[in-house]
């Protein structure tokens, strides 16, 4: 049964943090809860009111997924001042390396800082769930990749030199998050959605072991099933009457706002502690056992165990077993301590 209870944020007066993809989602959740924390937040993305778009016929790729949509990242940037932060709007395509870089530049000029950043950029579009690999839409399949994936690869690199500098000049640690779905290595039923998003726990592992003597850490995260605009639009439903879908799809009925997963990535951005978690994966379900968060509501949604008691077993998380065989040292074994200091 989801429990019910109240939210302190963390203080994170202070910190900086970039949510690249922070115009829906929980990209927007996570810039919130940065914000009521009190942080400085660069919210970055390309839907503006500065150029409306029109919604796309097709929305086959995902330069077409989200056109004519309304969220935009000023109206996130105000939301999170609102909240009681300073939110910072930046209309960034992060598939493009200079635009990328010159965003960078821009936060070293204003704020000399950079604390945390969170990689929440998606695939952008539809899955073809139900097909084989030798059925798929190929360029389809390599676009989607190509936006979930190298997006958090330019924004990681160019992000990671301030965030080192910060670290080691500061008192905090650092704290890259990447955003996917699954914190276990099972197959998620379509190889071009198996590979992204294992793709991203991956990315956290390789960034944490390059950084593990930078105190900055690294981490994936994975939200549960989500109440996000597109999820809601999906279902017919709003906020407001959200529990309208449960009797569509019983498995809604713990669901979690976007807030919901922000809430642990300000709980971990706060943690002294952080490091000890780099390289890892973790669930906002699981989380929630380990910090006092809550959801807007006061609900306290675990979708693992409600997946347990529903259909009568337990997805098996990346675990110790799991880990021992990313972070054993091979490769200082034979060329020595990589990367030097």
């Amino acid at each position: 049964m989801t429990s019910v209870s109240s939210y302190q944020p963390p203080d994170l007066k202070g910190r900086v943090a970039l949510v690249a993809g922070a115009t829906r989602g929980v990209g927007r959740g996570t810039a919130l809860a940065l914000g009521e924390a009190g942080a400085t937040v660069y919210c970055t993305g390309r839907s503006t009111r500065g150029k409306r778009t029109e919604k796309s016929p097709v929305r086959r790729l995902p330069s077409e997924y989200y056109l004519g949509r309304p969220e935009t990242i000023e109206e996130t940037a105000e939301l999170v001042t609102a909240r009681g932060g300073k939110g910072i709007a930046v209309v960034t395509d992060h598939l493009e390396a200079q635009q990328v870089e010159a965003l960078l530049t821009r936060i070293r000029k204003e704020q000399g800082n950079l604390h945390v950043l969170v990689n929440d950029i998606s695939e952008s579009a539809q899955h073809e769930f139900g097909r084989t690999f030798w059925q798929l839409d190929l360029e389809k399949g390599f676009a989607m990749f190509h936006n979930a994936i190298h997006t958090h690869i330019l924004t990681s690199h160019f992000a990671a030199p301030l965030l080192i500098e910060t670290a080691k000049g500061g008192t905090v640690p650092g704290l890259i998050v990447e955003i996917g779905d699954g914190d276990s290595y099972t197959y998620r039923g379509n190889l071009m959605f198996d590979l992204i998003k294992t793709t991203v726990i991956r990315l956290a592992f390789a960034m944490a072991r390059e950084l593990r003597r930078k105190n900055v850490a690294a981490v994936a995260l994975t939200p549960g099933f989500l109440r996000s605009e597109v999820m809601l639009e999906e279902f017919g439903v709003t906020e407001a009457n959200w529990r309208d879908a449960v009797k569509k799809v019983p498995d809604y009925a713990e669901s979690e706002t976007p807030l919901y997963a922000g809430r642990a990535i300000a709980c971990l951005a706060a943690d002294p502690n952080i490091m000890k978690k780099s390289g890892r994966v973790f669930s906002s379900w699981t989380l929630s056992d380990e910090y006092p968060f809550c959801d807007a509501d006061g609900r306290r949604p675990h979708f693992g165990r409600h997946f347990e008691k529903t259909y009568g077993f337990n997805v098996s998380p990346c675990d110790d077993g799991f880990y021992k065989y990313w972070f054993d040292d091979v490769l200082d074994r034979l060329f020595g301590e990589w990367p030097p200091d």
